[in-house]
């Protein structure tokens, strides 16, 4: 049976859940209760779960490396579950995008994401799928470092985020099942902007 991996980036501890950081955590958590897989396992300095799908093993791992280390373990991750390179996806936050963004790409650069720069460095490969999910740039006067660690604002923040997550769940089970084109087809999307209220006339 071919294996799909799916690995989502975050940093492990109370004090980082559902920070904007922690976007890949969040997802996976949505895809096991979706598909009734336990994250029992602990693997490569990873949480993981198993499960299937579409006809497919499908893995869920969450590196417990903390973010600028992912690499250190889904580098072994891979070398264990062997899938091939368009059958491993990862998700993660991206700051350059706004809140309820999605962006799924079949392969690229890390940009300035050090999760990612340290798995793309130690696989030494960037031929996979990843969604990105949209956290918003910091305010002025806030460095980086404390926004993605922070949690959302708003209660707007927060549906627009959940949707994103509950997105970037479907995303990444349509990678699986049909595809990268058929998912970048169906989830790349800006969030919706919310309706003005029309005038009574």
């Amino acid at each position: 049976m071919e294996t799909f991996l799916i690995v989502g980036l975050g940093n492990p501890g109370e004090q980082y859940k559902h920070t904007r950081h922690n976007v890949g955590f969040d997802v996976v958590e949505i895809l096991a209760q979706k598909l009734g897989i336990k994250m029992n396992k602990h693997r490569f300095r990873a949480e993981v779960g198993e499960g299937a799908y579409a006809g497919m093993k499908l893995v869920l791992a969450r590196p417990q490396t903390f973010m600028n280390l992912s690499g250190e373990s889904v580098v072994p991750l891979v070398q264990w579950y062997k899938p091939r390179a368009d059958r491993i996806a990862l998700v993660y936050d991206d700051c350059d995008l706004p809140v309820g963004a999605l962006r799924v790409r079949p392969s690229g650069s890390p940009g300035t994401h050090n999760g990612m720069k340290s798995v793309i460095g130690l696989l030494g490969r960037e031929d996979f799928p990843r969604v990105r999910v949209g956290i918003g740039r910091q305010p002025e006067g806030w460095d980086l470092a404390d926004w993605v660690l922070a949690g959302y604002r708003t209660a707007e923040e927060r549906q627009a985020a959940f949707e994103a997550y509950s997105a970037a769940a479907d995303a990444l089970l349509c990678i699986a099942k049909e595809g990268c084109e058929a998912a970048m087809q169906k989830y790349n999307r800006k969030p919706q902007k919310p309706r003005e209220p029309k005038e009574e006339l």
